[in-house]
């Protein structure tokens, strides 16, 4: 599953990928979408939920994003932040 952000890219944005651990259904989409939207820069969010596996999370971003903001907003929303 694929949820899309409400903007399309532009040139100027950085796109960055993480792998989320623990994520099942829309639900769980939605609450990631949201603590990660809600960081400064972010402009866009896009998981491909893997129900019970690892998802792929996609941060669309005016300016770079550190990946501990990431993390803290992933574990704030219950998952896990998986390194490569």
């Amino acid at each position: 599953m694929t949820t899309p952000s409400n903007e399309t890219a532009s040139a100027d944005e950085i796109t960055e990928e993480y792998r989320v651990s623990g994520m099942t259904c829309g639900h769980c989409v939605a609450s990631v979408t949201e603590e990660i939207s809600e960081l400064e820069s972010v402009t866009g969010v896009e998981v491909a939920l893997n129900a019970g596996e690892v998802s792929v999370v996609t941060v669309r971003s005016s300016a770079a994003v550190d990946a501990e903001s990431i993390r803290a907003a992933v574990t704030e929303a219950g998952y896990e932040l998986v390194t490569p």
